[in-house]
């Protein structure tokens, strides 16, 4: 059980790493896009596979998550990752990150995604395709 704590922490941290590198300007842009898509992922309430799904609902928060971060770490220069890994670690211990724009940036895409599924699915009951 040790392990399991030792590697969520460590991918909590991780989160952090990326979340700081973001704001990095010695990160390449196309690296902060996809650390945007990242971290608001590993942030979002709202996952790619439900959780009570069983088995699967765990696959993101095991293996995409992870597999995202791993990623994203390699696009960012190494003095960049060291920097922010410092800072993520005191960020652990005192704080955590509080950006209200990005968790509203994020509740509006998932708004409008919900939204532009919704009409779909009216179009397409309306249309007789369903």
């Amino acid at each position: 059980m040790e392990k399991i704590k030792a590697w969520a922490k460590n991918l909590k941290r991780q989160t952090f790493v990326l979340y700081l590198a973001y704001k990095d300007n010695r990160v390449p842009w196309y690296a902060k896009l996809f650390i945007i898509g990242v971290v608001s992922y590993a942030f979002s309430p709202i996952d790619l596979i439900p959780d009570f799904i069983p088995i699967l609902g765990f696959l993101d928060e095991v293996i995409i998550l992870p597999l995202g971060i791993m990623f994203a770490l390699k696009m960012i220069p190494q003095e960049v990752i060291a920097n922010c890994e410092t800072e993520a670690n005191r960020m652990m211990e005192n704080e955590k990150p509080r950006n209200w724009l990005v968790g509203i940036l994020i509740i509006l895409l998932w708004s409008l995604l919900i939204l532009w599924m919704a009409k779909e699915g009216y179009h397409l009951l309306n249309e007789g395709s369903f």
